[in-house]
């Protein structure tokens, strides 16, 4: 009987050993057990059904948001007064992108052209697409900019021409045909006799080309050869730099689509994408942690250097002919026109841009962008991406239209493109990648306390239990100072009123 409680007293510190030794090799082998699991499912690959869904359809909601600036003053900007602008909007649309046309190759890339939509969501606007608002023409004062250096006797007849088509210098038209097009007779003349002049050859509208368009045919890496490179960019429409630049690194194209990165994110780590809308690649540095509904998150944001002209950051010399900083020049990428991409209201842009419009208040609440992301798999959980489209404008001679405009960069409207994760998307996201490595994490110092704690308790009852064994057979009290069994100063069988022993049965 003492031989066997002996055994169960060893076998309890056995198993307390076994698990201090499991929960100390979870400790070691539970991140690498995640990071695995990240990595299958970050791949690429259609048997990866929610990776691949998120990718291919993007499931969570995504709206544009639309901000017109109605111009108040057009007759005395013509004759040479500060422009005085009112925002207006928001008008929303609700965006619907699927991935089309999708073929996997054998070097580990995949090739696919995206299609988007846009729908309008009078519930989430301030007014309606019937909305009424001016803004500057830019087939005139653009087309007059472009051709300022043309014969006079031809900028004469081009000012001709826009008096027999009536197109004025400013445009005062709905909200619905300045975003997706209206007829234009000058339109159709240049089309007809100047054709590959103008982006669309129907209506002329600012985002004729963003509905029902593609942005060209990507091909990314997959991530199933090395998961460092998962989404970025291997080429663009077949090209692997572009030409619209005056440098070979402003030509390069970097990073990925700009919907989703490698993951394993630090500190450190850029967001590096190529946007054909831009007409270049940008890159967002990491500003701050976070948390969005309990999951850990990094939060990026653009560089104040993004949009600077080259005399102020001498990498951007690739992109200009410069204006002030905050402006990036996209007359390449747009048929020549003289149109600059900034942040809204000129935020993180050359302070003198607001001296010459009326009616601005940039603040990087409302007008920075960013992208909160969740660095151990580089998905967004939050994105806002804010845009302004700027027209430069001035008095050009010989055509009248022109009146006496002070030179300008003139904002016409800034767009916000915004998505978060929600719903049962960010549940499952919540349960994979917040819930499961806590639960693992817990189990494994909860092996590592019931493993010492099991070991305790054994390696006292064992000794208590020797104690025992050693009163019973020597017959005499057993006085241990420091030791357990120190209690035990009676014989275990104890004493009659006389003192004599008691037998031990």
């Amino acid at each position: 009987m003492a031989v066997k409680k002996s055994r169960v007293a060893v076998g309890f510190i056995v198993a307390g050993v076994l698990a201090v030794t499991f929960g100390i090799v979870m400790i070691f082998v539970g991140p690498i057990i995640i990071d695995d699991q990240i990595v299958k499912n970050t791949v690429i690959d259609p048997s990866n059904d929610l990776s691949y869904t998120m990718w291919k359809d993007l499931p969570v909601p995504f709206f544009m948001s639309v901000y017109f600036f109605n111009v108040l003053n057009p007759q005395e900007i013509l004759n040479g007064e500060k422009p005085m602008v009112e925002q207006r909007g928001p008008y929303v649309y609700r965006k619907q992108a699927r991935k089309q046309n999708i073929t996997f190759h054998d070097n580990g890339t995949v090739s696919y052209l995206e299609y988007r939509r846009y729908f309008f969501e009078p519930s989430m606007s301030v007014g309606s697409e019937e909305d009424v608002v001016t803004i500057p023409n830019m087939l005139v004062l653009g087309a007059s900019v472009m051709m300022e250096n043309l014969p006079f006797a031809v900028r004469l007849l081009i000012s001709s021409t826009f008096k027999t088509f009536k197109e004025g210098p400013f445009l005062t038209k709905k909200v619905g045909e300045l975003m997706w097009g209206y007829d234009s007779g000058l339109v159709e003349f240049l089309n007809k006799y100047l054709p590959g002049m103008l982006p669309s050859s129907g209506k002329f509208g600012l985002f004729t080309e963003f509905n029902n368009s593609n942005t060209g045919l990507f091909t990314i890496h997959t991530g199933k050869d090395d998961i460092r490179k998962v989404h970025q960019v291997d080429s663009w429409n077949g090209l692997k730099e572009l030409s619209y630049w005056k440098t070979p690194q402003a030509n390069m194209i970097n990073g990925t689509a700009g919907q989703m990165w490698p993951p394993f994110m630090t500190k450190e780590t850029t967001l590096p994408f190529y946007s054909p809308d831009a007409c270049r690649s940008l890159e967002l540095v990491y500003e701050r942690p976070g948390v969005m509904e309990g999951i850990p998150l990094y939060r990026y944001v653009a560089p104040k250097t993004m949009f600077a002209n080259g005399s102020t950051y001498a990498p951007n010399e690739g992109f200009c002919p410069c204006r002030q900083s905050g402006l990036l020049n996209v007359s390449t990428c747009r048929y020549n026109s003289p149109v600059f991409i900034s942040h809204p209201h000129f935020f993180n842009a050359d302070p003198v841009l607001l001296d010459f419009v009326q009616g601005l208040n940039p603040t990087e609440e409302q007008h920075g962008l960013f992208i909160d992301i969740h660095p151990e798999t580089g998905v967004p959980l939050n994105v806002s991406i804010r845009l302004q489209l700027n027209l430069y404008m001035k008095r050009v001679s010989g055509i009248t239209e022109t009146g006496k405009i002070s030179e300008v960069v003139m904002p016409m409207l800034w767009f916000e493109e915004r998505g978060y994760i929600d719903g049962p998307i960010l549940s499952t996201f919540y349960t994979s990648l917040v819930v499961l490595p806590t639960v693992m994490e817990v189990l494994q110092y909860s092996f590592i306390a019931l493993g010492l704690a099991t070991i305790v308790v054994a390696v006292v009852v064992y000794r208590r239990f020797k104690c025992f064994i050693t009163t019973v057979y020597d017959k005499k009290p057993k006085h241990c100072s420091g030791d357990p069994c120190r209690c035990l100063t009676e014989p275990i069988g104890g004493a009659d009123s006389s003192g004599a022993r008691l037998p031990v049965s």
